[in-house]
């Protein structure tokens, strides 16, 4: 964050003359600059969140809370305000954590935070618990600068939090908000299990505007929700104010949850064939790198390129958003300083397009299944269950990108490569699952169970609506009949030869493919 980017290598090398006049030392002076504009950028940041104030002197809005406990005052004695830290993985741009040292000013008590790891969740694998936990540890770092305590508890919340708050005699527990049902179950749970005198406040930090104040209800498309989001835009997306060193220091010890990774690893139960990417780095600061870069270079061509694979003008930052290391608020406060058209585009992609994710999957309990769809959907689905569908595949032949169609391998190629699937592509990979499955449920099924085992961004709310979208027909409409599809959106292999070089893409992922013993 700002004004703890990793220091560079100052390590100094003679220059050497050369017959065509270039200098040696070009490069380290081209790296110097990139790493000083980085400072720069980070710097200014920093000190937009110190010219806000601190969490004390801030006004907050107090709608962006929900009370999940009847009781809503803190106990007259108490040691301490604890952010159970969940689904936003990050200290500055933090509303939840934000509010909960705000309390715990008032109170002039000690702030603590703590996640609790549990040893499995879903499809995760090695690659997504490594780059969730290597940000934690960034975050902890962070923290113990700001003399606040960091805790990762191991085991499910509803028995470690409680007996945290009871250990320490905390007075006030706030947490941050996810739609989806396992955590929100989590928040329900610890709810009933902690001391009745401690409060328990969630705070909507992942949206920009709160899920609860943008609509009441399920909405029905990107058109209906849009108008209500920027009724509210104004308010809520606001300049965050900064989290400060914290003047009340806690007489307890707490141990460095990190001081044997191999110990830490062994307690998960999940998957480890599914490895590490190396194109995102996980933490605070290398979103925040990503987001330059974006904003830098690739934010003038977003506008007409996205949809085309093989450009690279996407902002790459979902790996991020998904495990809360930058705020998307952040993000949308940088691109709209940007003068190029394509900020519009982002601001409906990563608010508009994203905050209906939640919205669907909050006010949804069937968001992964086909209950979940709406009434014409579901109809047409069932009136061409039978239909014969020719090929058939199941899940191993998807999981190992051996369909009779490259371009759906090289997707899933780069999916399991990479960790990540161009967003046009996505599409285009769910759909034809559904073509090639034995029926809508199965299709759902495997694309819900391949994006969260490969996606770093998997298990999130755009990924379930996502597939949803593709194979249910949600948030879109009724179009021409077909077999198999009914009338849910069709897609083709000649619809993507006209979007984009089908031919350069497939050869790419086929070279990256083979030279990674995958073909």
């Amino acid at each position: 964050m700002a004004g703890k980017s990793k220091a560079v290598s100052k390590k100094s090398s003679a220059s050497t003359s050369k017959g065509d006049g270039q200098d040696d030392d070009a490069p380290l002076v081209k790296k110097k600059k990139e790493v000083e504009d980085f400072d720069g950028f980070n710097a200014r940041i920093g000190e937009q969140r110190k010219s806000t104030g601190s969490p004390l002197d801030f006004k907050f809005d107090k709608s962006r809370c929900k009370m999940i406990t009847k009781i809503e005052n803190l106990p007259a004695t108490h040691n301490g305000v604890v952010y159970w830290m969940s689904r936003d993985q990050r200290v500055q741009d933090n509303w939840a954590l934000i509010y909960a040292q705000r309390l715990a000013l008032k109170e002039k008590v000690p702030l603590l935070v703590c996640f609790c790891l549990v040893p499995k969740f879903l499809q995760a694998t090695l690659r997504q618990y490594a780059f969730m936990l290597k940000g934690l540890k960034s975050v902890q770092a962070e923290l113990h600068d700001l003399n606040i305590p960091f805790s990762l508890l191991l085991g499910e919340a509803k028995t470690v939090l409680p007996d945290f708050v009871k250990k320490y005699e905390i007075g006030g527990v706030v947490t941050d908000f996810s739609p989806l049902r396992t955590p929100r179950s989590w928040v329900d749970e610890v709810a009933k299990k902690l001391p009745e005198d401690v409060p328990l406040c969630q705070v909507d930090a992942h949206n920009i505007v709160p899920v609860w104040v943008t609509s009441d209800k399920l909405e029905y498309a990107a058109r209906t929700i849009r108008p209500k989001i920027h009724k509210h835009l104004s308010t809520y997306l606001t300049e965050f104010p900064d989290v400060i060193s914290h003047p009340h220091k806690s007489s307890s010890k707490f141990e460095n949850p990190f001081k044997n990774w191999d110990e830490l690893m062994a307690f998960l139960k999940i998957d480890r064939t599914v490895g590490e990417v190396d194109w995102a780095k996980p933490g605070t600061e290398e979103a925040f790198k990503t987001l330059k870069t974006f904003v830098d270079t690739k934010l003038r061509l977003f506008d007409e390129k996205r949809n085309d694979p093989n450009v690279d003008a996407l902002s790459n930052l979902s790996p991020w958003f998904h495990f809360g290391q930058i705020s998307v608020a952040r993000c949308i406060l940088e691109v709209r300083k940007s003068h190029h058209k394509g900020k519009d585009a982002f601001i409906e992609e990563a608010v508009i397009r994203r905050e209906l994710s939640d919205n669907f999957c909050y006010y949804n309990e069937n968001y992964d299944n086909l209950d979940g769809a709406t009434e014409w959907a579901r109809k047409t689905l069932n009136d061409h269950r039978k239909d014969k569908r020719k090929p058939l595949y199941e899940l191993n032949k998807f999981e190992e990108a051996k369909t009779h169609d490259d371009l759906w391998n090289a997707a899933q190629n780069q999916l399991r490569i990479e960790g990540k699937m161009h967003g046009f592509l996505r599409m285009y990979w769910a759909k034809k699952i559904l073509e090639w499955s034995e029926s809508p449920e199965k299709a759902l099924e495997i694309a819900i169970f391949l994006n969260d085992k490969y996606n770093l961004d998997g298990r999130d709310p755009n990924g379930f609506v996502g597939c949803m979208w593709s194979i249910c027909g949600i948030h879109d409409m009724g179009w021409k009949e077909r077999t198999i599809f009914g009338k849910i959106r069709f897609m083709n292999y000649d619809g993507c030869k006209r979007k984009f070089d089908v031919a350069g893409f497939v050869a790419k992922y086929r070279k990256i493919a083979k030279d990674k013993g995958l073909l």
